[in-house]
């Protein structure tokens, strides 16, 4: 280089040579700078929704719907270990769009087949990854892969949401932590905070899914699908950037020690990166679901669609149903000739109800064995006989037990429940959602299903489509359930009951475990830990057996309780717990929800409230043809004062019949509706 040359044109020189040698390097590879810097577009199969791809110095994504801007470019990114940063100067080696229109079977689920329609756009960058981008009429997603021959160690990986306002929306924040200094562990059981975007402190992680409220009434909720040996995703506030949101990842756990008694284990220290992956896999579903009305919200299918397909080849062992459940309740049966509490005669005595009320399953829940040896059996508990007993009565037994116990041994401790008979596992403390504990939830499950064996994951992050994957997992919690109110005087709890239909079911099942029979208005409610009671009416647990998704449905109450009303819990213990037909009736976030479910020619149906009084008219045109009987139950004149007041009806009706429906503070209202 001359030695005349001013320090402005040297500089001017070192940038022509480095942008020469970055066209050499484009040319050699078959690739233009105009492909470098990319524009693409894709849009739903009715038009209405369209995302815009970007590529060049790094990768964001928009979404519009109908020329309304609902996401603005927000960056998409994958930071390794090494220093590469997947998405950042992105050369497009190539794009292909394909469109799907497909059904597809699902006998474990509140439908048997689902309709998958889409458009997908797939670009692949040089260096062996790419993304994949999917526009359905109800939402987009996006998702990347690796086609890598090497172990991929992800430090970071990057999902902004930046939107165009100072959005409001429905937050399910974690409270507190449960381990101090680490915030990632949790129940996932919070309550949704209402906030603005911008009102989220700068610190707060909130768990999936989010729902933000949009122009014109529409809703939008944040979701991720297909969670698998990879930690899940939660949001906060994006820093030095206003209404935004950014993921946030667990990190790998480093060290660990047992805690609380031994129940579960704790992340003492984590690593600096979030996971260790095949250098050849798909990651998670990044979603963005919509609605242009919340009753929409009620009738979703995008985990089911996004998921993983079965790999159980053979599912007609799996059996869902209902549970009589005895934690809940605390063992509390009355006017018997045996002393109450985790013993065989008791055990035999939940037997013998649920085989009245033709339950499939009962629960043994805590104290059963030692928490942290389950082949150490209780001495009062007779497993042998009490599992004999439940086959003759054609009752199945399932087990509770804490992840830590179960992981001791996995094989031989689940072929020796299942050769004893044993139907399953209700499998609790999870509390977390690190790459390490999904890993752990996927490979329980796959041996679960080897021995023939169902699985209700309890203290769980949200399913985010498991169950499709291995349809043995039949609930998971993920959800701020009944249990909490043994414990917790929330003033608000028959709110939260009407906001879960729209926000939490849409990522699976939750396992709420409905069915008090104590039922309390809002000023006579306290929490009881051996008589617990429910906010709200009977009328309104009744309806969460058609509104809550779970193919592993408890009752959650006592044999006594429960057969002092035997016409009330007889409506109860019909409902099936999977459906072939849902329909989504009406519902306002927070407020009201009305579903109807079909089982062969039977409709199910079920509305419940908040704290406010409400009168609806529900159609029955989803009828068809002919003249129905409908048994319902309804709120009583005075179950405002007394939550347990209920009138029981009998009536004829047709596809234009439109019933009145009054709904107390608290209320419900719940119908079988079968063929003449």
């Amino acid at each position: 280089m001359p030695s005349n040359l001013s320090p402005l044109s040297i500089v001017n020189c070192q940038l022509s040579i480095v942008k020469f040698s970055i066209a050499l390097f484009l040319a050699l590879s078959g690739t233009s700078l105009q492909a470098q810097s990319g524009l693409y577009r894709l849009l739903s199969p009715d038009h209405k929704l369209a995302i815009e791809v970007a590529t060049g110095a790094e990768v964001r994504w928009s979404v519009v719907n109908l020329n309304t801007q609902v996401l603005l470019p927000s960056e998409i990114g994958m930071e390794l270990s090494s220093g590469e940063v997947l998405g950042r100067y992105a050369v497009v080696r190539k794009s292909q769009k394909i469109s799907v229109n497909k059904n597809f079977a699902t006998p474990l689920y509140k439908k048997s087949t689902v309709t998958d329609q889409y458009n997908e756009l797939t670009l692949t960058f040089a260096g062996k990854y790419g993304l994949i981008f999917r526009a359905y009429n109800d939402g987009v997603a996006y998702r990347f892969f690796t086609r890598r021959k090497s172990m991929l160690t992800i430090r970071n990986e990057i999902a902004a949401f930046h939107f165009t306002a100072d959005l409001t929306g429905l937050f399910p924040v974690i409270p507190e932590y449960r381990v101090p200094g680490d915030p990632f562990m949790s129940g996932f059981e919070a309550l949704y905070r209402k906030t603005s975007l911008n009102g989220l402190t700068k610190d707060t992680l909130s768990f999936l899914p989010v729902m933000l409220n949009l122009e014109e009434g529409k809703k939008l909720a944040i979701l991720e699908a297909d969670l698998e040996d990879y930690p899940g995703m939660f949001l906060q506030p994006q820093k030095g950037s206003p209404n935004s949101l950014q993921a946030v990842f667990a990190g790998y756990p480093k060290a660990e020690s047992l805690y609380r008694n031994n129940l579960n284990s704790r992340v003492d220290e984590r690593e600096n990166f979030i996971a260790k992956v095949a250098g050849t896999r798909h990651f998670p579903w990044r979603v963005l679901l919509m609605s242009s009305a919340d009753k929409e919200l009620l009738n979703n299918d995008m985990m089911q669609k996004l998921a993983s397909p079965s790999r159980v080849p053979d599912i007609s062992w799996i059996r869902p149903g209902k549970v009589a459940w005895d934690w809940w309740n605390d063992w509390n049966v009355s006017h018997v000739d045996f002393k109450a509490g985790c013993n065989t005669a008791t055990y035999k005595y939940y037997i013998d109800f649920a085989a009245d009320y033709k339950l499939e399953y009962i629960i043994l829940d805590e104290s059963w064995s030692n928490d942290t040896n389950l082949l150490d059996v209780s001495p009062a508990v007779n497993l042998d006989s009490i599992i004999a007993y439940g086959s003759s009565r054609n009752v199945g037994v399932i087990l509770w037990s804490t992840m830590y116990a179960v992981e001791k041994n996995t094989d031989s401790l689940f072929a020796h429940y299942s050769r004893m008979g044993v139907k399953g596992f209700k499998i609790d403390f999870l509390d977390r959602d690190d790459q390490q504990m999904v890993q752990r939830v996927f490979a329980v499950a796959a041996k679960a299903a080897k021995y023939k064996l169902v699985l209700d994951y309890h203290g769980m992050y949200k399913p985010s489509g498991l169950q499709r994957t291995f349809p043995n997992v039949l609930n998971c919690e993920g959800v701020r359930g009944l249990e909490n109110y043994k414990w917790s005087h929330n003033s608000n709890v028959p709110e939260y009951d009407a906001q879960i239909p729209f926000i939490r079911m849409l990522a699976g099942p939750m396992d709420y475990t409905p069915g008090a029979m104590r039922n309390a208005s809002e000023s006579s409610f306290r929490p009881v830990n051996s008589m617990p009671m429910s906010q709200g009416t009977r009328c309104h647990q009744l309806a969460m057996y058609s509104l809550y998704e779970a193919p592993l449905q408890m009752l959650s109450d006592n044999p006594t309780a429960y057969r002092q009303d035997s016409l009330c819990t007889r409506f109860m213990a019909a409902f099936p717990t999977i459906f072939d037909e849902t329909i989504a009736i009406d519902g306002t976030v927070g407020e009201f929800a009305v579903v109807a479910r079909r089982k062969g020619n039977t409709w199910y149906v079920g509305a419940l409230s908040n704290w406010t009084p409400r009168d609806l008219e529900i159609p029955l045109d989803f009828l068809g043809e002919g003249s129905f009987e409908a048994e319902t139950f309804s709120d009583g004149i005075n179950a405002e004062r007394d939550g347990t007041d209920y009138v029981r009806q009998i009536s004829t009706v047709q596809s234009t019949t439109s019933v009145h429906v009054h709904l107390a503070a608290g209320g419900g209202w719940a119908a079988v509706i079968s063929k003449r």
